[in-house]
């Protein structure tokens, strides 16, 4: 790969990973069009989800750091029955959005076959989500409340955003971030609790993803791709960067205006794939 198609796809990973416009997508159609497949795809998808994952630790690192304290706070409190604190209700909400989505990811990448794989991650595919649920944010962003905080989080709450990212692991041109910003949304979280809380409980399947990456990378022979590890490494250290810079981005410009800005680049981008795909030959 040339130094200039690893730069492309490092910027487009940490851009799109944690923005609701989805990065599977993004990168999907990147990959194709560098004709990416085989132990290159594994590479450069398991470093750049490295790279973005340290991201999201260290900008987010007190609630990280709050989440490990409540874990062990809730180990105590659960034997002796003592109410939970805000650390220990924190780590509550993150293993809870977790579990659903895991198993769900791993069933599809390991039960569904590789035609149907294939044709889920169409460019129409990509396309249509992209509209759909560009769609579902601008609804729930509009008619969602914007009193509740993380202190009002419950169970309940944490798991039903957390279960919806199982949607964007089938289904590329969804957005993890913008599906479960969007159920934040719809629940009546604010938008940077909603943007915020949608962040936290992304790292663990992100090292989930990135991890199966490398395990697939293991057993992928050398002679199938000509990426090397000092790419993955440009890869991670350029995600890492760019990923950074969009979360610090995000959580500001949520301060100041809505999500229909993203809203609305969903809709002109799905419409110029199913638009432009069939002309390109690409559907």
């Amino acid at each position: 790969m040339s130094l200039l198609q690893l730069i492309i796809i490092s910027l487009i990973q940490g851009i799109t990973e944690w923005l609701p416009i989805s990065s599977s997508g993004h990168v999907l159609l990147a990959a194709d069009y560098f004709a990416l497949e085989g132990r290159d795809e594994y590479l450069i998808n398991a470093m750049a989800h490295i790279g973005t994952l340290f991201a999201v630790l260290l900008y987010f690192w007190r609630d990280f750091g709050r989440a490990f304290a409540g874990s062990v706070e809730l180990i105590h409190a659960r034997r002796k029955r003592n109410q939970l604190g805000s650390n220990a209700r924190l780590a509550l909400h993150i293993l809870v959005s977790i579990p659903f989505a895991l198993v769900v990811m791993f069933l599809y990448e390991l039960l569904l076959p590789e035609t149907a794989k294939a044709s889920m991650r169409s460019v129409w595919m990509v396309g249509a989500t992209s509209i759909i649920f560009g769609l579902a944010l601008w609804w729930a962003d509009v008619k969602g409340g914007t009193q509740r905080r993380e202190r009002d989080m419950n169970v309940r709450d944490a798991a039903l955003i957390g279960a919806t990212q199982a949607i964007a692991a089938l289904l590329p041109g969804t957005s993890r971030s913008g599906i479960t910003m969007t159920t934040a949304r719809a629940l009546g979280f604010e938008r940077i609790e909603a943007a915020r809380f949608s962040m936290l409980i992304g790292a663990p399947l992100l090292a989930a993803v990135g991890g199966y990456a490398f395990l697939q990378l293991s057993g992928s022979s050398g002679a199938e791709g000509i990426a090397t590890l000092n790419d993955g490494l440009i890869v991670a250290g350029l995600s890492f960067v760019s990923g950074f810079a969009s979360i610090a981005i995000l959580m500001e410009l949520l301060k100041r205006i809505s999500f229909l800005p993203f809203v609305i680049y969903r809709l002109l981008l799905g419409a110029a794939l199913l638009i432009g795909a069939p002309m390109l030959g690409l559907i």
